[in-house]
């Protein structure tokens, strides 16, 4: 990691001034409006982070944008219909955009490093290792990382993905301490604001996302970008729960950038939770879950309230095909996911064993890998949004 001079100032948020590992987010509507490329912006944010870095930051760029850039590139108006043809934009985008990222920080003698990702690659625990080991060794050797989704084969990335969700897996990747968002509203107003009607409060500081937060989540996405206001609370509490704050910010307003990670009050602030293990942080937001266990009121109370294993007499069904160690979500009598666990058995095996007492698997199955399917060390409860 990088080691330069350092700034303390008063903050009415210290956790924010604190922050020597940042994740910045950059949205669609930050570097582009109505197809249009903002140039100025990349500029603007490569002036802002080669400054975080002078003050003794390290900071890993997630931007968006590469669909934007090859639209323009391929002079169409709007961004493709299809998927392929999406696919088709972003292979064009993703050249542009590093080259722009590369020539607005080579003016301030900094060099950066494309990383291109998909949830599918960070699904596998070696592969995900694999990242957090890269994006440190360009950290140390002082490299930018400039990440995306690697649009270009992840069609579902394009259909649902979004960077916003991205950002916060790469806080728990390299163990940030701050995630800041810039897009292009305020922060997180109290109610969804109107065309031609002042606008709402904003939320300066939230420390726990509550439903009533949930219910403030309103917002479109815009033909460039995927993320809207719901998909920014779950990257807040994702960065939450790895132990980092999250700044909502807009980023088209000048220094926001500075101003955020100084501890300044723009936007809205999220407060850090208690940090998660980090292999439970990928079992809980980044690993693809392979199958279902449908489980019994008592079973799913135990997992909840008294943190056990999950055993085989308490589950009732079995859906999906999977294998030993992989993800798998424990669903409730009421169908909601309780948690999310690595098994110990495959899904023809826990079919056979599953209602049935723990001193029977020797005997059902000829062999036993222990008591539990799911061990209390690899479950986690989850929180949807």
């Amino acid at each position: 990691m990088t080691a330069r001079r350092t700034r303390t100032r008063a903050t009415a948020r210290p956790e924010a001034a604190r922050a020597r590992l940042v994740v910045v987010k950059v949205g669609s509507g930050v570097l582009s409006a109505n197809g249009a490329l903002r140039t100025r912006a990349f500029g603007d944010i490569a002036r802002q982070v080669s400054t975080l870095r002078e003050e003794g930051r390290d900071v890993l760029v997630v931007s968006s944008g590469a669909i934007a850039v090859g639209t323009r590139e391929l002079g169409w108006s709007e961004p493709g219909s299809s998927i392929p043809e999406k696919q088709a934009a972003a292979a064009v985008g993703q050249i542009g955009l590093g080259e722009l990222y590369k020539k607005r920080f080579a003016r301030h003698d900094v060099t950066v490093a494309q990383v291109l990702v998909t949830r599918a690659g960070l699904d596998d625990r070696e592969r995900f290792l694999n990242a957090r080991h890269t994006l440190r060794k360009l950290l140390e050797l002082g490299v930018v990382p400039i990440i995306n989704e690697n649009d270009t084969v992840a069609t579902e990335e394009i259909r649902f993905g979004d960077n916003d969700n991205l950002s916060a897996t790469v806080v728990n990747l390299v163990a940030a301490e701050l995630l800041v968002i810039l897009t292009d509203v305020d922060g997180m107003y109290h109610e969804a604001p109107r065309e031609g009607q002042p606008k709402p409060a904003l939320f300066d500081v939230v420390d726990k996302i509550t439903p009533s937060i949930e219910r403030a989540a309103q917002g479109s996405a815009s033909a460039f970008g995927r993320g809207g206001m719901t998909t920014k609370l779950e990257a807040a509490r994702a960065a939450a729960r790895s132990g980092a704050a999250t700044v909502l910010c807009n980023g088209l307003a000048r220094d926001s950038l500075l101003a955020a990670c100084r501890g300044d009050a723009i936007g809205t602030l999220f407060r850090s939770g208690d940090r998660m293990q980090s292999r439970k942080h990928w079992l809980a937001f980044t690993a693809r879950v392979r199958g279902k266990l449908h489980v019994d009121a008592g079973a799913a109370r135990a997992l909840v309230k008294g943190g056990k294993s999950l055993l085989p007499a308490g589950i009732t069904r079995v859906s999906g095909r999977f294998n030993i160690g992989d993800p798998v979500s424990c669903v409730g009598p009421d169908g909601a996911s309780v948690a999310r666990g690595l098994v110990a058995y495959s899904s023809e095996e826990i079919k056979r064993i599953a209602g049935q007492s723990a001193s029977k698997i020797s005997t059902l199955l000829g062999y036993s890998n222990g008591d539990a399917v799911i061990h209390r060390n690899d479950l986690v409860l989850r929180e949807p949004l």
